[in-house]
């Protein structure tokens, strides 16, 4: 939820946009409105005049586990309702989202055909992958993000890379007893399929890797099916991935195996404590693995104020 980033610059969110009746549940809860529905039902007139979108268009069409049919894919036209949003309001700013093998999509071509339309309706794009281990959350989570600046305003501008790794995947962990029951799987030996925390090298700051630290497996090993330390950052969450710890990762934690808890989930990915949850935790590990990290947004947001874009 981008909201949250651009709020704490004091930002006013003007509308939303979200189909998913679960997802927009949440959001109602959290900031007291109701986002309309299908964008591809939206007249662009309908909707408020802004100074900024963000946005991202479904990964499913460009990811490596999809299908690869790109814009073939109706769920990949998506951005196509983003372009005509924008070619009719103008606003100054458009901050995208996807996953980070969209830039190498169908040879490339995939990314030039949304950089020819940015460009046709009038924008400059700076474009890099970034990772959330890098902004000081420990997720693995590589996303590229698309920073469209109209072209009549000042345009030197770098997306940021920030080298930020003072954090572990234990900064985020709730108490054992507040844990959802439901992500403990007790059905495995411990001690059959994983080494200890201490067989973990640190460097000469006795710091561990500011990256996913696998430590065992169960079953066959396939994805949901490894174990990881909580000295390392977590894995990337998804929303539909498979397996006895799908979507979170298992992680050896207290001597028992689990997912993460939904709110270990939303730290994950920079919510505050006080944002409320979806009641049904399926639904919650299905949405923070669609989330975008608020602190790349909020370091995005930093540079733009800095190079007075915005």
């Amino acid at each position: 939820l981008n909201c949250i980033a651009l709020d704490s610059f004091g930002a006013t969110c003007v509308f939303t946009s979200e189909w998913d009746k679960h997802c927009q549940t949440v959001y109602k809860n959290n900031f007291n409105e109701t986002p309309f529905g299908d964008i591809t039902t939206i007249k662009e007139k309908n909707i408020p005049p802004h100074d900024i979108i963000c946005a991202g268009f479904p990964c499913q069409a460009f990811s490596i586990s999809g299908k690869q049919k790109g814009f073939e894919d109706t769920r990949g036209t998506l951005f196509f309702d983003i372009a005509r949003i924008a070619k009719h309001h103008k606003p100054k700013l458009m901050i995208l989202e996807n996953v980070k093998n969209f830039a190498r999509h169908n040879d490339g071509k995939t990314l030039g055909t949304v950089l020819s339309i940015l460009n046709e309706i009038n924008y400059h794009v700076e474009y890099k992958v970034l990772n959330a281990s890098m902004f000081g959350v420990p997720q693995a989570r590589k996303r590229i993000f698309l920073v469209c600046i109209r072209k009549d305003l000042k345009n030197t501008f770098e997306i940021p890379e920030k080298n930020n790794l003072n954090s572990n995947l234990e900064d985020v962990l709730i108490l054992d007893e507040e844990v959802n029951l439901k992500c403990y799987n007790d059905s495995f030996k411990i001690e059959e399929l994983v080494k200890k925390d201490s067989d973990i090298l640190y460097d000469m700051f006795e710091r561990y890797p500011s990256k996913p630290i696998r430590i065992g497996t169960v079953k066959n090993g396939g994805q949901g099916e490894r174990i990881y330390s909580t000295k390392g950052h977590g894995i990337t969450l998804s929303a539909y991935g498979g397996g006895v710890f799908g979507k979170t990762g298992g992680y050896l934690i207290n001597n028992r195996l689990r997912r993460l808890d939904p709110r270990e989930c939303a730290r994950l990915t920079g919510f505050p404590d006080e944002f409320i949850l979806h009641e049904n935790i399926h639904q919650n590990w299905k949405q923070f693995g669609n989330c975008v990290v608020v602190d790349i947004i909020q370091e995005i947001l930093v540079s733009l104020i800095k190079k007075k874009i915005i």
